[in-house]
């Protein structure tokens, strides 16, 4: 794989499809419907995957592509892949609180090596270099050259005085028994796959999900949290998160700062 191509790719086509959303957001009908799962899928949701779906076979057509909103990729078996959720958090953006992301990430052996994370509505853009660092992009962003970075790394923690981030739409009481069992010293919600970054920047210590997620959603996030030296885990046994599981779906999982002492379920 040329990483240097594939950090230009992604990026650019992060920021496209970023530019494609934020057009849909500011419209008053959000063209909202229901997938056969009866999660939400918007305009917005669709207009991104087809510009990125396009970019990447045009730019990778031997690479194995999975997208969140193409079904038929989620039958696939395969260990390296590039993964894409082209709007994770369409609640938030439907709800217009803003934290929604374009995910795009390669995996290689199971393991998520490079990643796109852009919170257009925030306008904050992470992503890991042709070496696999980890950076904060800051903006305005032009599709074509990258502007002023910033290398990030996660937090030294004190166990004493955590920062815990967890989600807003999918807080529940199992979480918070099991945050509560952490001498937290600060707890902030995020949407999407902001909460990787916010660990990955060292703004939290660590994020534990106790909920369904899929490989897209997280391939990125934990992707750029890698490249900061941050690390995920099953939540059951505290192994690494593998992907290209049957069917995409991932276990409960904690992101965290190397440090955290985790504790068990």
């Amino acid at each position: 794989m040329d990483y240097n191509k594939l950090a230009t790719i992604f990026r650019k086509l992060a920021l496209e499809a970023g530019a494609l959303i934020m057009e849909i957001y500011e419209r008053d009908d959000l063209n909202v419907q229901a997938k056969s799962d009866d999660s939400p899928v918007t305009a917005a949701d669709l207009a991104a995957d087809a510009h990125i779906s396009a970019g990447l076979r045009a730019a990778f057509p031997d690479v194995t592509l999975i997208t969140e909103e193409q079904a038929g990729s989620h039958s696939i078996s395969a260990t390296d892949f590039i993964i894409v959720d082209p709007l994770d958090g369409t609640k938030e953006f439907i709800h217009r609180r803003g934290e929604f992301t374009v995910n795009i990430a390669y995996v290689k052996g199971g393991v998520p090596v490079r990643g796109v994370v852009y919170a257009p509505a925030k306008n904050r853009l992470f992503f890991t270099d042709e070496h696999g660092q980890s950076h904060e992009e800051i903006g305005p962003f032009d599709r074509e050259e990258v502007g002023e970075m910033r290398a990030i790394s996660v937090s030294k923690p004190d166990n004493q005085k955590l920062v815990v981030v967890a989600s807003k739409s999918h807080r529940d009481e199992a979480t918070d028994t099991y945050i509560n069992k952490y001498s937290v010293a600060d707890m902030t919600g995020a949407g999407s796959s902001l909460k990787f970054c916010l660990v990955a920047t060292g703004e939290a210590d660590f994020y534990p999900r106790l909920g369904r997620t899929m490989e897209w959603d997280t391939a990125a996030g934990q992707a750029v949290l890698s490249g900061a030296g941050g690390v995920v885990v099953r939540f059951d046994d505290h192994v690494p998160l593998a992907y290209g599981k049957k069917g995409y779906e991932n276990p409960f999982f904690i992101a965290y700062a190397p440090g955290v002492e985790l504790v068990k379920s």
